[in-house]
């Protein structure tokens, strides 16, 4: 560190002459940048130099990382410059003064806590020490409802043990960028985090996220029941306009073209291939969803087909007696081909004239936590029901087969086992399942979440109750929410 100051002719940012500002010095070559300003920012990434130090305090910032290195090693040079420091401040006025860009900081006193051998001793026999078990409770509290709000309640306890997201908030990694924090959904969340996840067992109020959905999303203000489906897109959308993407987010790796950490979780591209039946030439968009929305047997949309699992035989996990539907049979319908008809010809690009044609949806891209809605709620002109057909969801489920890049593995809509049932990429975890009791008229909804792996509880407001697997499995399910397996970190 000193070092680089003798090289350097004035410690101030070269980029605004700010000699405070969180300044930081490149530790690939002499350029002192303003970390408030973003000019060190700028640099590492124009000349790709990722590593820089901060002059007030020593710490090294990683810009890969995004966040700074704690090295017990950097850690004592650090300590060792700031006594040169202070040495120099006490005895050497006139070289101070050469120094003083941000080095009112570099020799400002602090001392941090480092326990000694005695209390290491004394935390690790500590019976009382907080450890993270298999059968640790933390991150699970029941929410008052505050007046027909279950719809919202059994969100928040899904989106609250979504492992990323969780990761997320915990690491403190959200930075408000709205001119009132208060206003702010995301704001608000990060603190539902921090509740959640305090250790206390009292029912959390969410009156503060309540009242923001209202503001934000007004179709869902009032104290009728809504739905909890409507609620979780409202959601989504609110977090992800106040969570604003960084500079790159054009250059995300999502079909929304923004790397907020809602669309890096909830988004995937869903594929739509429309061919000509004349010229059979194929026009293919890529549209980003956040969410799937399944029809089931029983309601007035067509059927069709059952899977080879119907027989009793296992698809995707999936095992079950004659004539059950499969979260599987509703994917390879809504995959399947679909003849458009007379009625809805489309103009060919091939065949410059309206003719008939196929549509055949698959995944482009999934994301890292795939929701699945089963259209349980019919409303039409003539009719306003809730469908109550069961449908059975594994565990663990693999989604190769509905991929785009799959398609040639599938002929006429009938599924055929891929040669390659190894790609891990593909594979999800089932973590939360949300449920709707009663008529459209008078309903509750509650919901069951994963809290370590094969635990499972069940969330009805304020109550929360053990649930065992087969609870799980055996409910009617509305909300599927399924996390993929090589990013969850239990």
């Amino acid at each position: 560190v000193s070092g680089l100051l003798f090289q350097a002719k004035s410690c101030i940012c070269h980029m605004c002459g700010a000699h405070l500002n969180r300044l930081h010095s490149c530790l690939y070559c002499v350029f002192f940048g303003c970390f408030t300003k973003k000019h060190i920012h700028e640099h590492a990434k124009t000349k790709r130099h990722n590593l820089a130090i901060d002059l007030l305090y020593g710490g090294i910032y990683c810009f890969m990382c995004q966040d700074y290195i704690y090295d017990k090693d950097m850690e004592q040079i650090a300590k060792e410059e700031q006594r040169k420091a202070w040495k120099l401040q006490a005895f050497t006025p006139t070289v101070v003064s050469h120094y003083q860009c941000t080095m009112t900081g570099i020799g400002e006193k602090y001392s941090t806590w480092e326990p000694t051998k005695r209390e290491l001793e004394l935390l690790r026999h500590n019976p009382k020490r907080r450890k993270i078990t298999t059968n640790c409770t933390i991150g699970l509290r029941g929410l008052i409802n505050l007046g027909n709000t279950c719809f919202m309640n059994c969100i928040v306890q899904a989106l609250t043990h979504t492992p990323l997201l969780r990761d997320f908030f915990l690491s403190d990694r959200h930075k408000c960028e709205m001119q009132s924090p208060s206003s702010c959904l995301v704001c608000e969340m990060s603190t539902l985090f921090q509740e959640f996840y305090s250790g206390h067992r009292s029912p959390h109020i969410p009156y503060r996220l309540l009242h923001l959905v209202w503001t934000h999303a007004r179709h869902l203000a009032g104290y009728e029941q809504q739905d909890a489906h409507e609620f979780l897109i409202a959601a989504l959308d609110v977090l992800h306009r106040h969570c604003k993407g960084d500079d790159n987010g054009k250059k995300a790796n999502n079909p929304n073209h923004c790397n907020c950490i809602i669309d890096q979780i909830f988004t995937g591209g869903l594929q739509s291939d429309v061919t000509c039946q004349v010229c059979h030439g194929v026009s293919t968009t890529i549209d980003p969803f956040w969410d799937i929305s399944l029809d089931l047997p029983g309601s007035s949309t067509p059927f069709w087909p059952l899977s080879p699992g119907s027989d009793g035989s296992v698809v995707n996990g999936e095992s079950h007696v004659s004539g059950t539907t499969t979260l599987t049979d509703c994917l390879r319908r809504f995959t399947r081909p679909e003849h458009l008809g007379s009625s809805a010809k489309i103009k060919c690009s091939g065949c410059h004239s309206y003719q008939e044609s196929t549509k055949q949806l698959t995944m482009k891209k999934l994301p890292i936590v795939a929701c699945f809605h089963l259209k349980r709620f019919e409303h039409s002109a003539k009719l306003r029901r809730k469908i109550t057909t069961y449908v059975s969801f594994p565990l663990e489920l693999d989604m190769t087969p509905f991929m785009a890049s799959s398609k040639e593995s599938r002929m006429n809509g009938q599924y055929q086992q891929p040669t390659d049932s190894l790609n891990n990429d593909n594979k999800y975890s089932l973590f939360a399942v949300v449920n709707h009791q009663g008529t459209l008229e008078s309903g509750h909804y509650t919901s069951f979440i994963r809290q370590h792996k094969d635990q499972w509880f069940k969330c009805d407001d304020a109550i929360i109750t053990k649930a065992s697997i087969k609870d799980v499995l055996d409910s009617e399910g509305y909300l599927l929410f399924y996390h993929k397996q090589f990013l969850e970190y239990e």
